[in-house]
């Protein structure tokens, strides 16, 4: 069989699974559950559900008879996942709590429930596929460039509520997303007031100075050159001490304010960006550099016009890197002694009230506000070094 014939029949497969899931699955969920007495109705008793779960099944056997191509067909796709996603979750809630109060498992429904969530899972899949192949120009490209990756998301945390919610986990091991987005609602003062002891005080003053102080060091070892074998295995030393060791003794010597969580960020940003500048400095071609030379051109001159334009991509690298590094090291610095607010408090504190989805919360909030500033830094690299070959090496 042809490499063709092979890859157009793998799809239809897929489509094939998708389409006998989600047709099998809906059969088992129609029926009530017979094992236990006075169990809830059946699907075909709640057309709420039906309506859910039709469009599902629809968009399946549309996908398998037309085999459409293209954003038109993944936006359907995806819409209708995002419809159906629905019904399983409220049945499987549905199903949990009967479990609860009757103290019986749950038997052809819940199979057919998980059989619907597979289902499901094949048709998000192809959604994403199609999206991924869809080239648009301009700031089209870019939006359904975040469709994919929002999809994905999406769907994690929805096999995340599902999973957790039909298998009954406590929540003191796994709260559901539906408890921590209820945790982070019901706080938002107590967490707005640790994200600005956390990131707005130690992390943005500590990622600053170390950051800045890295760029500077690896300019003077650039320049002076027995300043690289002085510093260098100095920097590395100083990279590779572990945090738990070094927060106490910040804590000693700063305070228990958000001093002393800056001074753990300034030594966990630095060296990251004291190697990759003096890597970038160095990145500079022998031909541009004799092109200079040519020119009677200065060190500063050189450095400005032709070394530092060339190791932008490794100062952003270095800038994005750091910009996780700094909140992890604040939020474990804080585990040594802090105010009553910060994020690592709030996470020590509240697993030890075991109030798990707080201490989720928490974690949520970090993660968002790392991605974000992990973003805004790639898009200020995307604007500042459009005209570096390595950008289009890494976007055509």
């Amino acid at each position: 069989m042809s490499a063709a014939a092979m890859s157009g029949r793998a799809p239809r497969d897929r489509d094939l699974a998708c389409a006998g899931f989600l047709a099998c699955a809906l059969l088992a969920l129609a029926f009530p559950v017979a094992a236990v007495e006075g169990g809830a109705a059946g699907w075909f008793d709640r057309p709420e559900m039906l309506a859910f779960a039709a469009p599902a099944l629809a968009a399946a056997a549309w996908r398998l008879a037309t085999r459409a191509e293209g954003l038109g067909a993944g936006l359907i796709l995806a819409l209708a996942t995002l419809l159906g996603a629905y019904a399983p979750l409220v049945d499987l809630d549905a199903q949990a709590a009967l479990g609860r109060e009757t103290g019986m498992e749950i038997g052809a429904r819940a199979i057919g429930a998980w059989l619907y969530l597979f289902g499901l899972g094949f048709l998000a899949w192809r959604a994403m596929a199609l999206l991924s192949a869809v080239r648009v120009e301009h700031g089209g490209g870019r939006l359904v460039g975040l469709l994919v990756p929002g999809i994905f998301g999406a769907w994690l945390l929805y096999l995340w509520q599902v999973v957790v919610t039909g298998l009954g986990v406590p929540s003191v091991l796994l709260p559901p997303p539906s408890m921590i987005g209820a945790a982070i609602a019901g706080t938002p003062d107590i967490l707005w007031a640790d994200f600005v002891q956390t990131f707005l005080k130690a992390v943005l003053a500590g990622y600053a100075l170390g950051c800045g102080a890295g760029f500077v060091v690896a300019v003077l070892i650039d320049r002076v050159p027995f300043l690289q074998r002085g510093l260098l295995p100095i920097g590395n030393l100083v990279s590779a001490l572990p945090i738990v060791g070094i927060a106490p003794i910040m804590v000693m010597w700063f305070g228990f304010d958000w001093q002393s969580k800056a001074a753990v960020v300034v030594v966990m940003t630095f060296f990251p960006m004291l190697v990759n500048t003096i890597a970038g400095l160095h990145a500079t071609s022998a031909i541009e550099r004799d092109l200079m030379h040519s020119y009677a051109a200065s060190y500063g001159q050189t450095l400005i016009r032709v070394r530092l334009p060339n190791a932008l991509p490794f100062i952003f690298n270095a800038l994005k890197i750091n910009s996780t590094l700094a909140l992890i090291g604040a939020i474990v610095a804080e585990f040594f002694g802090t105010p009553i607010v910060g994020m690592g408090f709030r996470i020590s504190t509240e697993i030890g009230r075991m109030n798990v989805p707080m201490v989720w919360a928490t974690i949520a909030v970090a993660a968002v506000a790392g991605s974000l500033a992990y973003g805004a830094l790639a898009l200020l690299e995307r604007t500042v070094t459009f005209w570096h070959p390595s950008y289009h090496r890494k976007f055509d």
